[in-house]
């Protein structure tokens, strides 16, 4: 029987299909959404950015990146369509419009993109005259203004001048820098600028008394005065004054108290009403009743 002889050869090995510990980890991560996203978008962008920076870290490059976006800047706000030519200012009377486009001082033609309309619109809201500004650019070029402006009620008569206030005492300008349409009741004294609306009220009463009437004159601040034309004058009370107003025009209707020779009428009591007469008047009336003022007695 002969041997078995064993033969030389290559030796076949079945490879084990299972995949390695590391394959299966790397399948099992791309098989996470945020996985697939940092290495799709993520790592690209990374590198973008990092490559972006180690080119602007030369400051030769980054001042021509910076020049370049410059001029396309300046391309872009040049652009006609970009470019306000007027402005229109409406809600203003003319002498307004023009302080109005003195303190703008816009060089125009200029870019939209050169105008901060709400700078802008805080300057004329200082204006004194202004009660409100509104700015916005319209279509073909056009930079429309539209104002709500403080309207002169009283003249005010301050130790410095004669100014104008709107309905709620506010400054509106100087007697001297405006041309009003019809004359406008004159008011005067300490804190009167404080108390326009009652002052109104106080003329809307004395409405009879308007052809005689010069104004009001405020009185330590707390009272009014009505001043006729020739001096005399209605004391009022501090409160309620138009009641008080109204019994002195009651009184001239009835007695034509203001038709004589009286100086004052001091309603500042209403309950005890005081008429002081001129001291001619008074010499009159002592005369008439028989009184010798030239003793010192009665």
């Amino acid at each position: 029987m002969r041997p078995l002889i064993a033969r030389r050869g290559p030796v076949l090995t079945h490879r084990d299909p299972a995949p390695s510990i590391w394959s299966y980890r790397f399948q099992r991560l791309w098989l996470t959404p945020l996985f697939r996203s940092l290495l799709r978008v993520g790592l690209p962008a990374f590198a973008l950015v990092m490559g972006v920076g180690w080119y602007l870290s030369d400051p030769a490059h980054w001042r021509g990146v910076s020049d370049q976006v410059a001029e396309l800047r300046r391309e872009i706000e040049n652009r006609p369509e970009f470019r306000v030519n007027l402005m229109n200012i409406n809600g203003a009377s003319p002498q307004l419009a023009e302080d109005l486009r003195a303190v703008l001082a816009l060089d125009l033609p200029v870019s939209s993109f050169d105008l901060d309309l709400a700078a802008m619109r805080e300057t004329l809201e200082r204006i004194p005259a202004v009660s409100r500004a509104e700015l916005w650019i319209q279509s073909g070029g056009y930079l429309a203004v539209t104002i709500e402006e403080r309207v002169p009620v009283v003249i005010w008569q301050t130790r410095v001048e004669p100014v104008l206030l709107d309905g709620e005492g506010n400054f509106v300008a100087r007697l001297v820098d405006r041309e009003l349409v019809a004359p406008l009741p004159m008011i005067a004294g300490e804190g009167a600028d404080l108390a326009v609306a009652e002052a109104l009220a106080l003329f809307e009463t004395a409405a009879p008394l308007r052809d005689r009437m010069r104004g009001l004159v405020r009185m330590g601040e707390r009272r009014w005065d009505v001043v006729l034309r020739d001096g005399r004058r209605i004391l009022l009370p501090a409160d309620q004054p138009r009641p008080a107003l109204d019994r002195v025009l009651a009184l001239d209707d009835a007695q034509d108290v203001l038709e004589r020779a009286v100086l004052r009428i001091d309603m500042r009591n209403p309950q005890r009403p005081n008429i002081q007469l001129s001291p001619h008047a008074l010499t009159e009336l002592r005369r008439m009743r028989g009184t010798d003022i030239g003793d010192g007695n009665g």
